[in-house]
Formats: C-alpha cells, structure tokens, sequence
C-alpha cells in the first residue's frame, strides 16, 4: 500500500508541477488577420483582439510616461506603402490612472485596428509586420507584453464576391453571409468595417453597461454553498474533533493555530485545485457546446437528479475506504504533514454530502471562461474552511455551537429538494434549444410547484423520509421556512394562467411555450396588436417574440420589411438558454414605453444563436471568422454576431438603418433599467430620421 502511495503522490506531483509551469504561459489576447479590398489600388488591413474575461488591452495613443501602448510596424516594400495611422474601434474607454497619473485609453472584450494602404504594383504579395503592446488584469494586478508577427496576403485580380480576402490563418475564397446589392459598395453583412463609419449619439447619458458581471456572484453563491456544506450531516460533527486535534498541538496553543491557519488554506488550495482541473480539461472552447447542445444538457441534468436521490436519502456517495485510510495514516505522523492530509481527510469524508454542492457549482461554472470554476472552488473553499480555522483560533467559541441532532439531515433533505428544482432548468435548455416541446412553461411550473409543496410539508413534518428522526414539535425558524416556502408555491400558481412572474425571469421557459395565456388571448381577440408586419416571418412556427411584438428571426427578411415600411432595425441576438435575456424581455420589454417603441419605431429582429435547427443546403454559409461551415440557424447568426460585430455574448441590441448600417456605435448589453433602453431606441429613431433628412 505504501509503494502505491508513493507511485500515487508522484503522478499528482507530475501533474501539478506540469500545469503549473503551463499556467505561466498567459496569451490572454488572440489575434485574427483579415484584408478588405476597398478600391482597385486601396485594400484595408485589420487585426481582429479578442481579450480573455477581466483583461485588458491598452490602446496606441494616449500621454508618455503610463503603460506600454500598442504599437504596429509594417515591413517596408515597394509593393505598397500605408495611408494615414492605425486606427482603432470601437472607442477605447478612458480612466485616469492614480499610479501613473495620466489618463490612460485600453480595450475590454475586443478590439478592431485597421490600416490602410496603396498598392503599387499590379502582382500579388505579401505585407509582414509585428505588433507589440501590454495586456494587464484587474484580478491581480499581472501585465503581460504583447508581441504577434502578421502577414496579410494581397491576392490581386482573385477577388471573391464580395471583395473580401481573409488571409492564411483562416482560409480564402469565403462565401458570406448574404449579399446585399442594395448596400453601399456592395459591403457584405459579414463585414463589421461599417461600424467606424456609423453615427455616434456623443449623449453620455445612455448608459451602457457590460454584460459580464456573473464572476462575484458564481463567487457568492459558491460562498453561500459552502457555508451551508459546513450543517450537513458529514461535516458539521467533524468540527469539534478537528478542532480539538490543533488545540492539543505539542507545539504548544501558538503552533497549533499556526497549523490551523495552515490547514484552512490546504482546504482551499484542495478545492482550487479541483476547480483548476475543470478549467484546464474543459475550457472556455467548450463554453457553446456545454451550453446549448442537448447531450452535456442531459447529462448535467441526470447528476443533478442522482445527487437530490442521494441528498433525499435513496443512496450515499462513497469515495473508496482505501483513499480515506490513506489520508487518515498520513495525518497521523504529525508536523506539518498532517494538518494538509487531515483537510484531504475533511474533503473525502464529507465527499457525501459536499459532492452535490461543488458539483452543482462545477456544472453551472463549467461552460464559462477559464477562471470561472476557480472563482467557484475558491468561493466554496473558503467557506468551508473558515469554521474550523475560527474555532481552531478561539476554540471558546465551540460552546455556543448546536449539537448535531436530526436537524442535520433536514438540511440535507432540503437540498435534494432544491437540487431537483434546479435540475429542471438543464432539461429545459435542451428542450428549447431542439423544440422539442417536453418542457414547456406550464409543465416546469407544476413540477416546481409540487416540489416546492411537497418541501413544505417535510418542513412542517408531514414527510418523513427513511434516515428522518421523529419529529415531535414544529420549531419557530422550520415554521418559518415552511411559510416562506408555501408563499413561494402561492406566488407560482397565477404563472400557470399566464402571470409573468418577473422575480423568476430567466429561470423559467420563456412565455411563448406557455399554452394558455390569457394575456395572450385577450391581446389577440380585442385587437390590441395593431403592429405592422410585411410577410409572415420565417421560423413563426417555433420562434415568437415575448409580449405580442411583431418581428423576424431572419435577417434578410427583416431588412427587406424595414426598407418596405421605411424603418429603422432592432436586432435582438438571443438565445434559448440566455437567462439575462429573459429578465431584459420580462422586465424592460414589458415596460408600456419600450413596447411602444419598439412596436411603431421599429422593424425586430430577433436572432437566436443557439437555435439548433437545420437549415436547408442553400441557406448554409462558410464564415468569415473561422473558415467552417454553418449549417444551424443558430450557429449562423452566432458567426454573423462574431464576424459583423466582434462580440458573441447575450443579450445584445444593435440598431441599424434600413441598409443595415449601424445607427448607435455602442451596442447595448444588460441593463434592467427601462429608462436607459428607451433612450437608447429614441437615439436611434431621432439619428435614423436625421439622416433619412440630409
């Protein structure tokens, strides 16, 4: 068993060491390369950033003497010579830096930059250059150099049709996404080198705001989980022992919370760990496929319905006794091994009861960016090992704490009951995202509300489960959180008739699977959708818009319905599986205002990214930005969202006039606030009728 042990800690040792030395190898900012024809002697150079989540990347012109600013160098030739400077979009955004003391320009999420030149000679070449520039992150204050060889290739008298050559690193001769002969200059909707052109509001009250704002909050509620794994039935009699094994330390009361302090963080780096193992063998590249194919949604909603069967007391998770003995003999030889096998001794004992929670975190942080399951384990980490490092320090405290008693398993009884809820909401996304029609929201809303009920009668002791004690008496705070849950099941109910329920918005099936709606009836027997539209959408017989709207979910069609009514284009980029699309549907959409606005002011279009339906081989496109084949409606308008736009998250509202040229530079991404949306839709009607007038 020893000599196991010992092959056992060298292939950890092995694998550690080697994603650490990965992990010092940062590349937070990706390069793509592309070239524009723009006249028969004028082509357009651009370098497409895409910056890692919580990074940045400082722009090229801002005051000397501050961080190290981006900087292009185009070989000299004879073939070509530039036109004017490197500009870059969108705007960078500005901050007055206190350390350098100078007001500094850097870019979040992407970045465009954009060079001009000349051909002089009629032959075919290439342009060979270098960027440099710093990238630095927030979290912890790291800066890394940029430095990136480019070449684009000038393939002259070879143009495709639409005058669009992407060089080597992705692949020549691209058909588009449509062409649209009425724009000018025949631009393709692929193209995003409109942009910069468009009119910008210079109104700095419309509030912008970044969609990503979910790193704290996965940290929180990770937080919240692992104080609520420290009253489980595994971990919460373990305190006092554990505690009680740094107080007798033979080094004496100092030592022994010197050791304590020691395995709090052992904890943590466990958990991280594990976190840092998910990340590395995941990754952000599986981010759409984890969120929106059917077969990961399945199967996180099958874990999440195994470990409520275990939580409920069906089975126990058991990790096997041989890792637990292991762990247990190597606490025991003391120093300062012991405190760490002793929290490794913690993490496999209470695997039971801890499993469902941190892989209830892992799921949902799984389809993220790289760092999200990190900020996960450690949020969960640090809770869980707060308890025993205080008690360890002021061990007096361990008077006050309750004795372990069946309490413990109603705790965990609750869980599985919340598990079996959330589980729901996996399922769901497979289900919308296939139309498959299982799942709609009057369904989700019964399975809730009977889950919920049902967790309420267990609360007042009218359930008992096979490891319950005898409950003799309803205490004041079960009273209470079977109140709470009952008001829970009540404020449900008018959801089954078609209340929109806004506190659940984006955790529910959207309200267009709801069958009966009376909102819905009523608005469509009283001719209270007077709503102009010019031909039936295509994709209306699984795809509506919320609150009785009028739209497209095709582009095409939009763009020749607002050239038809004469209007401008709001393009909505959604997705089933968006829950902050929802809330902005639910809670902004609804407003009297914003629907007014959108009803007589605009022509909607609504693309779906994740929509998994096949669409015929003549509406297949090769994209721009990556060279593949799409062949979904979603996974189209997910590259024309990248390739036009240079952001592929959601929600995101664009506005464009009826040739498709962005009216508003800034799109606008979440924010719950009705008055800055309807600013945003009046910027973009008063800038369209403005141009329409010139």
């Amino acid at each position: 068993m020893t000599k196991r042990f010992f092959i056992l800690t060298i292939i950890v040792t092995v694998l550690l060491t080697a994603f650490s030395v990965n992990a010092q190898i940062l590349e937070p900012v990706k390069w793509k390369f592309y070239t524009k024809k723009i006249s028969e002697d004028v082509y357009e150079l651009k370098a497409k950033a895409t910056i890692d989540d919580t990074w940045h990347l400082y722009s090229q012109y801002f005051e000397d003497g501050g961080p190290i600013p981006m900087k292009f160098t185009f070989k000299k030739s004879s073939d070509y010579k530039t036109i004017g400077k490197v500009k870059e979009y969108p705007k960078p955004h500005k901050e007055y830096d206190d350390i350098f003391e100078i007001e500094i320009k850097y870019f979040s999420k992407s970045a465009i930059f954009t060079q001009k030149i000349k051909i002089l000679n009629d032959k075919s070449f290439t342009v060979k250059g270098s960027l440099e520039g710093q990238a630095c992150t927030d979290t912890d204050g790291r800066c890394v150099p940029i430095k990136e060889d480019f070449e684009f290739k000038i393939v002259l008298n070879k143009i495709t049709n639409n005058d669009t050559i992407v060089s080597e690193d992705t692949t020549e001769n691209l058909d588009t996404l449509t062409n649209d002969t009425s724009a000018t200059n025949n631009k393709s909707l692929t193209n995003d080198a409109n942009i910069p052109d468009s009119i910008d509001t210079g109104k700095s009250e419309i509030n912008i705001i970044d969609e990503n704002t979910s790193l704290w909050t996965l940290f929180w509620i990770a937080f919240g989980l692992g104080l609520v794994a420290i009253v489980t039935p595994c971990v919460f009699p373990m305190i006092p022992m554990t505690v009680s094994f740094f107080m007798h330390d033979k080094g004496g009361k100092k030592q022994g919370r010197k050791k304590a302090v020691f395995f709090g963080f052992s904890i943590i780096f466990i958990y991280t760990v594990i976190g840092t193992l998910v990340a590395v063998l995941l990754g952000p590249e599986f981010a759409n496929f984890l969120s929106t194919h059917w077969f990961p949604n399945i199967i996180f909603f099958l874990i999440f319905i195994f470990f409520a069967a275990s939580f409920l007391g069906m089975f126990e998770i058991m990790l096997p006794n041989w890792l637990i003995a292991k762990s247990d003999e190597q606490a025991d030889k003391g120093g300062w091994v012991a405190p760490f096998f002793m929290a490794f001794t913690l993490v496999v004992v209470s695997f039971s009861c801890t499993g469902p929670l941190v892989g209830s975190i892992l799921v949902e942080s799984a389809g993220g960016q790289f760092v999200e399951p990190v900020i996960g384990m450690l949020g969960f980490s640090l809770a869980f090992a707060l308890p025993f490092t205080l008690f360890a320090f002021f061990p007096q405290m361990l008077q006050n704490i309750p004795k372990s008693g069946g309490w413990l398993n109603s705790v965990k009884v609750i869980l599985g009951f919340l598990e079996l809820a959330l589980g729901l909401k996996f399922l769901s996304m497979a289900d919308l995202t296939y139309h498959w029609g299982l799942l709609d929201r009057e369904v989700y809303l019964a399975l809730w509300i009977v889950i919920f009920t049902l967790m309420g009668f267990y609360l007042l002791g009218k359930l008992k489960f096979s490891h319950d004690s005898d409950l003799d008496y309803i205490k004041v705070p079960r009273l209470g959180f079977a109140v709470l849950t009952f008001a829970f099941v009540i404020y449900m109910i008018p959801g089954m008739f078609g209340a929109p329920l806004k506190a659940l918005s984006g955790y529910l099936p959207p309200m267009k699977t709801h069958d009966y709606d009376l909102n819905r009836i009523i608005r469509d027997n009283t001719g209270n959708n007077m709503q102009d539209q010019c031909d039936d959408a295509k994709y209306s017989d699984f795809l509506e818009l919320p609150h009785g709207l009028k739209g497209y979910f095709d582009y095409e069609q939009g763009l020749a319905c607002a050239k038809e009514q004469n209007k401008p284009i709001f393009i909505d980029f959604t997705g089933h599986g968006c829950v902050n699309c929802r809330k902005m549907e639910d809670n902004v959409w609804a407003d009297t205002y914003v629907l007014q606005v959108l009803k007589e002011d605009y022509v909607i279009i609504s693309l779906y990214v994740d929509d998994k339906t096949l669409l015929p081989k003549e509406d297949w496109i090769t994209s721009s930005f990556d060279g593949k084949i799409k062949k979904t409606l979603g996974s189209k308008y997910a590259d024309y969202q990248i390739s036009r736009f240079g952001m592929n998250s959601q929600p995101a509202y664009i506005l464009l006039d009826q040739n498709g040229k962005v009216l508003v530079k800034k799109p606008y991404f979440y924010n719950p606030d009705p008055k800055e949306f309807v600013k945003y839709l009046k910027a973009g009607v008063k800038i369209y009728k403005n141009t329409e007038t010139k």
